[in-house]
């Protein structure tokens, strides 16, 4: 009434946690399964543009690259410490079939997985020297 509009202020939340690392994390901690930039944007709650831009600001490189980095990574652990043949590697880590490891892993290391293993195996304790 009065004829005047009631401007009441409604401040807007300031989301502090806007970073990606909850993403990585849970990226990490999903490896095995499918996850594409739209997942993990979703994840993030965030649009996937956003979320480019945003995870290039933090990590460096963009989430499909870094996601393949650490698919590896994971890959070469595994391929260091178990006995897992290649095929079960590769599920392990998310690249779905051997041959997707091996072009991955050849490309980006210069060796095939088995011959990382060989190259990089701890010696079994108790061998004798």
């Amino acid at each position: 009434e009065g004829g005047q509009a009631q401007f009441i202020e409604h401040p807007v939340p300031q989301d502090t946690d806007r970073s990606t690392s909850a993403t990585r994390q849970w990226v990490l901690d999903n490896l095995a399964q499918p996850i594409t930039l739209e997942d993990m944007a979703r994840r993030a709650h965030m649009s996937v543009r956003t979320f480019t831009r945003r995870f290039r600001s933090e990590v460096g490189s963009s989430p499909q690259k870094w996601l393949a980095q650490q698919r590896l990574a994971h890959a070469r652990l595994l391929l260091e410490t178990t006995e897992l043949p290649v095929a079960r590697v590769a599920t392990a880590c998310g690249f779905g079939d051997p041959v997707a490891l091996r072009k991955h892993f050849y490309a980006k290391v210069g060796l095939s997985p088995l011959a990382y293993r060989r190259a990089h195996r701890a010696p079994e304790s108790g061998a004798a020297s």
